[in-house]
């Protein structure tokens, strides 16, 4: 029994469906087994049934009893006549499930999007319809709004029926926000998979159950995905060892922050962390990919090409340096100063400005600034001739001074910590336990790094990296430690009471969020690096009264999850719902979080010494979407500040703020090129905090960053460039009709063939056009007012149908293609075509009036759905077409292409006649016959067309993969043939093994380049072979010129 073709009608276990899927198995097949001697076929349904509309059934065709296909769809007989409009919401039904992978012009994502898209948003979905396998590095500056641009590129692969399984992989703090925003921009619904998952998948499924493998569409964090027991998980659904990867289990991977999968570059070659080695175990089986980050080079090549390597093996390669005009193909970077203004001249982006607040400290809060200093200098002499003790000595002295910069209460538990560490590192030397390596204390420092998102897992990381450095010091001298005693001494008061620079927080509060007692509608973001500081600075602002009824609230790494989000709905509502007027976070709230809704003001209550997480903070609030025209960057200074003279050394408390305060500046200066740039900003900022460096000089840097900074910039003309992504965007929508009104037109129709309750009307002051509120829909219609609820006050909100009336609102909900009632309005009129006799709501029959300038005679037109499929029986186009003839003294006559689309274009609103409907059915039989072939006629001409294009998409597929692969031979065979690494014997153990490690997989890729060859350009011609046109009859229409009424 042969399987059944994409798009064909079947009935199975009693039910009718569509086919929308037909996979082939890999498997041969087994003689062995009575009937099913030839290959079996996944088979994927989709029901047409009412009480089942939408859902999925996948059946193996060759063991499913009771099958059956309809093998000819009829034109529908005019039994009835349906309105003009009706007609038309049902043609625009089919035609918006219409898609082409041979297509390149037509994108449809935007229309199905809830969100305000930027005409530059569009590039990266407009060159992944272009590629076979979409690789993208989509590397936009901070807030230029990356998930959007991800977001599209999924929803039409998703709508090509190019990718069905996706894994987003992200930092932990922003899964929810991934799950909500694929949900509520753009329909679809994702699964976050953590501990609390697994645990209800095996009470529910068992202990055997997969997590990986239980919903097409997932979510998880970058450091859940490397432990052992879930990347082991993921190892079981791959491959085995020596199994063929093709076809790829998975379709597409989002990994967002990629710059924290790339290769760690803190010494002097990038090692793997785990973060890598997870993402490059799951690359390989994923089609397409999409890489997210704001800094992709961090100035180390291996890192750089290593990152690169995992986006596209086939373009790039570990340590080989990536041809440029590949990397153009791959890379969408387009920096806030590139892009043009809007239409009216106004930027599009605000303007970021650095503000000062100047602190007047008192003279026991420099003595104790002057009494770290004191210590730092004499525990570095000590340790000066031992390498791996002045490493662990420089690790804590760092550290108190970091934390006494941030608060009282920070630098007392620290020096609490260190002071302990040492008095057991004492007792643990008189037992002669083992000291750590420096290579162990390197790894427990970077690991501190890796556990930066939770705030409880940091200060873990770090009270036991100050435990292991400690048993690497010298016992403490008499003067080391009556300098201990007496910050310990300051501390102890401090951490009770404000210190000077908290008034001035509370004075710039009270000044510019709550002037003269009362509460403003402004609203500001406190950043701070540690969690232990925003406690303090929480119980700080409760004394003044600044906390209670929500004022402010807080946000920190590790919170429960829920929580986390009721904070941010809360903090970007409008301030007219929504009390809270103060948000204290610390860092792990910092990376790619949106808070810029109704805040333009942050505040650093310390200067991060690490220039990117610096401009993550900013990032939060100058973004995409910041409605205000400037954004207020505020750091605190000595006092004096301004009228101090230029170089004024590091050392006291005011010198060293003015150093940060001048690596401020100069990160702002430098933002968008903070990959080389800013390891050296952070290791010159360490350097000045230890007493070895008095002034901050680039310079060498921004000269040896020049080369990437070339590298990542190609010539183009955004604004062309913008031009053309806007003109492809208007052509779409003419070509589909997609317009606000249609899409209205849609959801009544289908509500009212549902028998659902019709929207009700509502006008909102402020709001141009029609805004409705659902009513209360039956069964599972109910589903359709998902996430209309307010993020913050929970209410349901009215939709809207015009982008232009939710942009910048978030009191009413878009209703785009892609939302649940939009989809089963379209699900249902879609259904219409395969509705059985006695069940149909439409008779998919009309008629409408046309001008008698416009046609002497009536005219019969059909309209049907062109279907084509390619050698794996997966689609390679669709559309609707149209055919149809004249009707004169009683024959039909064909009309050309062009006359029909004519006669179209000139229908008139004005309703027919019933008498002049029943006259028409009489005349059906006698040219049913010849307006179907006409159709079919019209079927082989369009597709005669269409096999050309799609063998010169072939031809050029096939072309640019051997191209690909042939020059990344080459481009390997050369960076064999370069000299060793110089200063190799420099290189730690573990970076040898590294280095030893890419040469090898270098000689293997190249091995496995001619294969490869061979293997893409043959399934890319298994695609697009033989490919085999199916025709669906969709309605009839016909024209009547007044004359004749």
């Amino acid at each position: 029994m042969s399987p059944p073709d994409q798009g064909q009608l079947v009935d199975v276990r009693q039910r009718r469906y569509v086919v929308t899927e037909v996979q082939k198995t890999v498997l041969p097949s087994n003689p062995l087994i009575q009937g099913i001697q030839s290959a079996q076929h996944l088979i994927t349904l989709t029901s047409v049934e009412d009480d089942a509309l939408g859902e999925e059934l996948q059946v193996i065709w060759e063991l499913e009893p009771g099958v059956h296909v309809h093998e000819k769809t009829e034109l529908p007989e005019p039994t009835g006549f349906d309105s003009p409009e009706r007609l038309d919401a049902f043609l625009d039904a089919v035609r918006w499930g219409a898609s082409s992978s041979a297509d390149i012009r037509n994108i449809q994502s935007p229309f199905r999007s809830g969100i305000d898209i930027e005409d530059y948003q569009l590039d990266p979905v407009v060159r992944g319809i272009q590629m076979p396998r979409v690789n993208l590095l989509i590397a936009d500056d901070v807030g230029l709004g990356k998930t959007i641009e991800a977001g599209l590129v999924a929803q039409e692969l998703i709508l090509r029926q190019r990718v069905r399984r996706i894994l987003i992989v992200c930092p932990s703090a922003l899964q929810i926000q991934w799950r909500d925003q694929m949900r509520d921009k753009f329909g679809l619904d994702f699964r976050i998979v953590d501990s609390t998952l697994m645990k209800e998948l095996r009470r529910r499924r068992g202990i055997h159950v997969n997590p990986w493998t239980h919903f097409p569409r997932l979510i998880t964090s970058i450091d859940f995905l490397k432990r052992d027991r879930p990347i082991r998980l993921f190892r079981e659904v791959l491959p085995a060892e020596g199994e063929s990867i093709y076809p790829r289990r998975f379709d597409l991977l989002i990994v967002d922050e990629a710059h924290n999968v790339a290769p760690s570059g803190s010494g002097r070659y990038a090692i793997d962390s785990q973060r890598t080695a997870a993402i490059r175990l799951l690359a390989p089986h994923f089609e397409h990919k999409l890489f997210l980050t704001a800094t992709p080079h961090n100035g180390y090549r291996e890192s750089f090409t290593a990152l690169l390597e995992l986006l596209d093996t086939q373009r790039f390669a570990r340590g080989v340096e990536p041809d440029r005009n590949q990397l153009q193909v791959v890379m969408v970077r387009r920096l806030k100063r590139e892009l043009p203004p809007k239409w009216d001249g106004t930027p599009r982006f605000p303007e970021r400005k650095l503000a000062a607040i100047p602190v007047d400290y008192s003279d026991i809060e420099r003595r104790v600034h002057t009494a770290l200093r004191e210590y730092t200098d004499l525990r570095r002499k000590a340790a000066a001739d031992d390498p791996t003790e002045l490493y662990a000595t420089e690790f804590v002295l760092k550290l108190l001074k970091k934390r006494l910069f941030s608060s009282p209460a920070a630098f007392a538990t620290t020096l609490e910590q260190h002071q302990k560490s040492l008095q057991a590192a004492k007792r643990r030397k008189a037992s002669r336990i083992a000291k750590p390596t420096v290579g162990i204390l390197r790894r427990q420092v970077e690991q501190i790094e890796e556990e930066f998102a939770d705030d409880g897992l940091y200060e873990e990381s770090t009270e036991d990296a100050i435990a292991n450095t400690s048993l690497l010091f010298r016992e403490v001298t008499p003067e080391e430690q009556a300098l201990l005693r007496k910050m310990q001494a300051w501390a102890d008061v401090a951490v009770k009471r404000s210190d000077s620079k908290a008034k001035q927080l509370l004075n710039w509060i009270k000044q510019y969020i709550k002037p003269d007692g009362q509460w403003s509608n402004e609203r500001v973001l406190i950043f701070t690096e540690y969690r232990a500081t925003q406690k303090w600075l929480y119980d700080l602002l409760a004394t003044e009264g600044l906390v209670a009824g929500d004022r402010l609230m807080t946000l920190y790494g590790g919170m429960d999850s829920q929580d986390r989000e009721k904070v941010k709905a809360a903090f970007q509502a409008n301030p007219e719902l929504s009390p809270v007027r103060i948000l204290l976070a610390t860092d792990a709230a910092s990376e790619g979080l949106d808070l810029q809704n109704h805040c333009s003001r942050l505040i650093h209550y310390e200067i991060p010494w690490n220039p990117n997480r610096m401009e993550q903070r900013n990032g939060r609030v100058d973004r995409h979407g910041q409605k205000a025209s400037e954004v207020l960057v505020y750091h605190f200074v000595g006092k004096g500040y301004q009228h101090s003279a230029v170089g004024t050394r590091p050392g006291d408390l005011e010198g060293d703020l003015e150093f940060l305060m001048r690596a401020a500046l100069k990160v702002n200066t430098i933002r968008e090129d903070l990959g080389k740039v800013g390891p050296v900003i952070a290791t010159q900022v360490e350097e000045a905090m230890l007493g070895r460096r008095t002034t901050l000089d680039t310079s060498r840097a921004e000269r040896e960053s020049e080369p990437v900074r070339r590298m990542l910039k190609f010539e183009r003309s955004v604004r062309e460039q913008i031009e053309k992504l806007r003109e492809q965007l208007s052509e779409t929508r003419r070509n589909f009709r997609l317009t606000p009104e249609n899409i209205e037109a849609v959801v009544n129709i289908g509500l009212e063939l549902a028998e659902q309750p019709p929207l009700i009307p509502l006008e909102i002051e402020g709001l141009r056009g029609q805004a409705y509120h659902l009513p209360a829909f039956r069964g599972s219609w109910s589903a359709c007012t998902e996430g209309l609820a307010h993020p913050h006050t929970q209410e349901i909100r009215p939709v809207v149908f015009d982008p232009d009336q939710s942009n910048g609102r978030d009191d009413v909900v878009l209703v785009h293609l892609n939302h649940r009632l939009v989809q089963m309005c379209l699900r249902l009129l879609r259904a219409e075509v395969w509705s059985r006799e006695g069940r149909k709501r439409l008779h998919r029959v009309t008629a409408r009036l046309v001008p008698s300038s416009a046609l002497e005679h009536p005219v019969v037109i059909a309209h049907g759905r062109l279907v084509i499929l390619g050698g794996d029986q997966q689609r390679l186009h669709e559309e609707v077409i149209t055919a149809g003839g004249m009707l004169k003294e009683g024959r039909f006559s064909r009309l050309n292409v062009g006359q029909v689309q004519m006669a179209l274009d000139a229908v008139l609103p004005d309703p027919i006649p019933e008498t002049v409907q029943q006259r028409l059915m009489t005349l059906w039989e006698g040219h049913k016959e010849p307006l179907l072939r006409s159709l079919e006629a019209r079927m082989g001409d369009r597709t005669a067309g269409l096999q050309k294009a799609l063998q010169d998409r072939c031809d050029k597929e096939v072309a640019d993969i051997t191209a690909i692969l042939t020059e990344l031979r080459q481009s390997i065979l050369n960076e064999l043939k370069q000299p060793e690494v110089e200063q190799l014997e420099l290189f730690s153990n573990t970076e040898r093994e590294q280095l030893e490690r890419n040469l090898k997989s270098l000689e293997a890729r190249l091995e496995q380049i001619p294969q490869e060859i061979e293997q893409e350009a043959a399934a890319i011609r298994a695609r697009f072979r033989d490919p085999t046109p199916r025709l669906f009859p969709l309605a009839v229409t016909y024209l009547i010129p007044q004359k004749l009424i």
